[in-house]
């Protein structure tokens, strides 16, 4: 799997999903804002991470139509 700064990312057990700041080889410094609005930075190894999949505006929207 290959990240760069501005993806999005989590670990593989789940969580916060996690903005890429820099990739440093095998080493990943990732940002997040945890539930009380505080904002954490962490550097943690590639094997823990994936590429989130996040949903699309347009399937927000879709959504929201749905629940009108």
């Amino acid at each position: 799997m290959e990240l760069k700064s501005g993806d999005v990312a989590m670990l593989k057990s789940g969580g916060h999903p996690m903005t890429v700041a820099e990739v440093n080889g095998s080493s990943v410094v990732c940002v997040w804002m945890g539930d009380e609005g505080d904002l954490f930075r962490e550097t943690l190894p590639l094997s823990v991470l994936e590429l989130a999949l996040l949903a699309s505006d347009d399937e927000e929207d879709e959504d929201e139509d749905d629940a009108a």
